[in-house]
């Protein structure tokens, strides 16, 4: 189940990288993204950065990572946890 789920957010990231501007076109502007990101397609640089982060989550669920990725995160930040 674990390696459908895995594929089907690698398919869904690669979808939102690459249709970012059918995105922005549909749904508008993030004012935030137009702000704060010095670009001048700041929201389709930000959607491409929501796809590349599914992808990569995509990826991690696929090969049975994603907790042990999330474990040593929070190890780092809080020592006593594991």
């Amino acid at each position: 189940m674990r390696i459908i789920l895995g594929l089907i957010m690698i398919v869904v990231g690669f979808l939102i990288t690459w249709k970012s501007d059918w995105l922005v076109s549909n749904f508008g502007t993030i004012s935030w993204a137009e702000q704060h990101i010095s670009t001048s397609g700041g929201s389709r640089l930000l959607w491409k950065l929501i796809g590349i982060l599914t992808i990569f989550i995509g990826m991690l669920v696929t090969t049975n990572l994603l907790q042990g990725v999330i474990v040593s995160m929070v190890s780092s930040i809080f020592p006593g946890a594991k």
